[in-house]
């Protein structure tokens, strides 16, 4: 399991760690009185619908539609309760291929909550809680609280993107195939016959997707996503997109700004994605993002960053000649790997991760295989949402790169110097995310270049894990001049609004009054300075 990027919002462990759900056989769900497309299609060799494709304009019969707005059903993986009355649920239809918007249509499933001061309503503000993959109709109500200030004057607005949970999730494998997975793979191989396992197995998922979701797996884009978006704005009647994009999600604003220039309203992008680097890019940024956010968490305990990442490394290796038993199930290498960095994500979850890694040197591995349940969406019974399945899908639709294993072999030293911990796991997770997968992606980097745009706010965090600091730099630099604003927020945490009080007081300010930031601004301890 890969550690990607996700969203960081969850009580417990500080991660939201989204419940989806989605068609038992992993079919497009039929919006009301439409046929879905069919299932039994070889996926298209290319990703569809892409931002360099000439896109015709679209029908007045989608964007005339009106949701028909209705109290919403509690999700149907029994993974969470039913949102309160406040909270309304509908469906929107869009092409499933943009290039043919005549064409066959996929419902995009919608969550909103009205403005608590209608006299004074900005419009509607559209959340993405990254991923990719993350459920917006199940995660929204949930974090809710934390976005009060701003709903008295907007519609909060969730939405499960395309190729998602109520979307037309795209499901790849069964609960059994990915539990045999998890148990039996090794995701650093040692010897050649875990680096055949370990590819054949990922080979496997992406045919399992082909297999159960291929006619919407070439078309699950970020840009196609960008498009829908576009799309619902004119539905809710907003003459402007106002948005609020988190982790991946703001990958999909930065694409949205750059198709969408002139539409831009009111966007913060938080814990960002770098939107220059490629496959290798990625996973060399979350090297060092993880291992810094690693030293990080030592030093607080007291410990020297390089002794305490060697007894980490020393426990790994252990586990990975002789994993733990834990009841039925065992403690591997990857599944310890996966429960370290799920805490990472936020400085709160670091007495977890204490108590976790001193369970397992007594031989204890409960500890760290719940928290890795808690990263793969695995519940009690042994059910697992299928986030990862629309994460593989949308990150393979969207990046051209295809790494061979002979390309991460050669990326571990550079890796395990720069983390003894996390390297060769990421060099290796290169190739086994898209290598073998069935529909060819459409850049090799996404577009933000956004001239003529309103201001965006984008948000770096100093220790973020999964999207390293740098990310916002380059995001802001990319988006454009007078159009990238950069805050920076000194912390730890995959993303800072709700953490930081100076950037939740920054953002709350622009959103909500229009007051945009001098570029540079910095937070820390709650306190702000200028930057240069």
């Amino acid at each position: 399991m890969s550690i990607r990027i996700r969203a960081a919002v969850l009580a417990v462990t500080g991660l939201l760690v989204a419940g989806c759900t989605s068609a038992g056989d992993g079919s497009p769900a039929a919006e009301p009185g439409t046929a879905p497309p069919t299932t039994d299609a070889k996926p298209s060799a290319t990703a569809a619908g892409s931002s360099a494709t000439a896109v015709p304009p679209l029908p007045a019969s989608l964007t005339g539609q009106r949701p028909d707005w209705k109290r919403c059903a509690a999700p149907d993986d029994g993974g969470g309760e039913q949102p309160g009355a406040e909270w309304r649920c509908a469906t929107v239809k869009v092409p499933l291929d943009h290039t043919k918007p005549e064409g066959a249509t996929i419902p995009i499933a919608l969550i909103r909550k009205e403005a608590g001061r209608e006299g004074e309503r900005i419009g509607s503000l559209l959340f993405n809680f990254g991923g990719p993959g993350a459920s917006g109709v199940d995660i929204l109500p949930r974090a809710a609280e934390e976005y009060g200030t701003l709903g008295e004057r907007y519609d909060l607005v969730g939405f499960d993107p395309r190729g998602v949970n109520r979307s037309s999730g795209v499901v790849c494998r069964t609960d059994a195939e990915q539990a045999t997975a998890e148990a039996t793979i090794d995701l650093t191989p040692d010897s050649d016959a875990e680096e055949a396992a370990y590819l054949k197995d990922n080979a496997a998922f992406g045919a399992g997707c082909a297999r159960r979701s291929g006619t919407v797996l070439p078309y699950t884009t970020t840009s196609a996503t960008a498009r829908d978006l576009d799309l619902i704005r004119q539905v809710l009647g907003d003459a402007k997109l106002h948005y609020f994009g988190i982790s991946y999600g703001t990958q999909l604003g930065g694409t949205y700004a750059h198709l969408f220039p002139k539409n831009v309203g009111r966007f913060v992008l938080d814990a960002v994605v770098d939107p220059t680097a490629d496959a290798a890019g990625h996973a060399r940024h979350q090297t060092i993002g993880f291992q810094r956010a690693l030293d990080n968490y030592l030093k607080s305990t007291g410990q020297d960053p390089k002794a305490g990442t060697e007894r980490i490394s020393r426990l790994l290796r252990k586990l990975d000649r002789a994993p733990l038993t834990v009841g039925e199930r065992r403690l591997t290498e990857g599944l310890a790997l996966t429960g370290i960095a799920v805490t990472l994500y936020g400085q709160s979850n670091w007495p977890l991760l204490t108590a976790a890694l001193a369970d397992a040197e007594g031989g204890r591995g409960g500890a760290l295989l719940e928290l890795a349940d808690h990263y793969n969406d695995r519940d009690a019974s042994g059910h697992y949402a299928t986030q990862s399945h629309s994460q593989r899908s949308i990150s393979c639709a969207d990046s051209s790169a295809r790494p061979t294993a002979a390309e991460a072999k050669a990326l571990i030293p550079e890796f395990r110097r720069l983390s003894p911990v996390f390297g060769a796991f990421l060099a290796w997770d290169t190739a086994g995310w898209c290598a073998e997968w069935p529909v060819k992606g459409e850049r090799a980097t996404p577009e933000a270049s956004a001239p003529g745009a309103a201001p965006v706010l984008v948000v770096g965090t100093t220790g973020d894990p999964a999207t390293p600091y740098e990310g916002a730099e380059k995001m802001a630099k990319e988006l454009g001049t007078g159009v990238g604003v950069l805050v920076t927020n000194e912390g730890e945490g995959h993303g800072a609004y709700g953490t930081s009080s100076c950037v939740t007081a920054t953002i709350d300010a622009y959103l909500l009054d229009g007051k945009v930031p001098a570029y540079g601004k910095t937070c820390s301890s709650g306190t702000a300075r200028s930057g240069a």
